[in-house]
């Protein structure tokens, strides 16, 4: 299974898995798709083989750690509970500091699987780097009646 990156909109991502009941090849490997850089990964072929064949299995949830592992290296399960219907998942980058000091990302659905893939995108748009300029960029909106005046008080 040949998968290419594509960069799609995160919050449309996090919809479709909110509103998912049941995990699929094909849902899994659109979220691939949409969200992985590493994957398939030249550097590291026996992780993007395990994910292959574990999705070839309908290993789900196996799966989506194997992505957490792949794709996020630095990022942890921090602590996965089940309460009132709903699983719930915690994913950090430091988890052995205490609950009140770690900022970690929670997702929760009902399938496991659905909700480690939800912390696992919403990991990776907060690890996505973002395109920032050294300089403040200038708003584009100005009033065309705007005229810039020179206010120096040279006297």
């Amino acid at each position: 299974m040949l998968l290419l990156a594509e960069t799609q909109n995160p919050a449309e991502l996090s919809d479709r898995l909110r509103d998912t009941y049941v995990v699929t090849a094909e849902f899994l490997s659109d979220i691939i798709r949409q969200t992985c850089r590493r994957f398939p990964s030249t550097g590291q072929s026996g992780k993007t083989a395990r994910v292959e064949r574990l999705i070839e299995s309908s290993a789900w949830t196996d799966a989506a750690l194997a992505l957490i592992d792949l794709e996020l290296p630095q990022w942890q399960v921090r602590r996965i509970a089940y309460d009132e219907g709903e699983w719930h998942c915690a994913l950090s980058r430091q988890r052995e500091l205490p609950d009140w000091l770690d900022s970690a990302i929670e997702a929760r659905h009902a399938d496991l699987a659905l909700a480690i893939l939800n912390a696992f995108v919403e990991a990776r748009r907060i690890a996505a780097p973002t395109i920032q300029t050294s300089v403040p960029a200038v708003p584009q909106d100005a009033n065309p009646m705007y005229e810039p005046v020179l206010c120096d008080n040279l006297g």
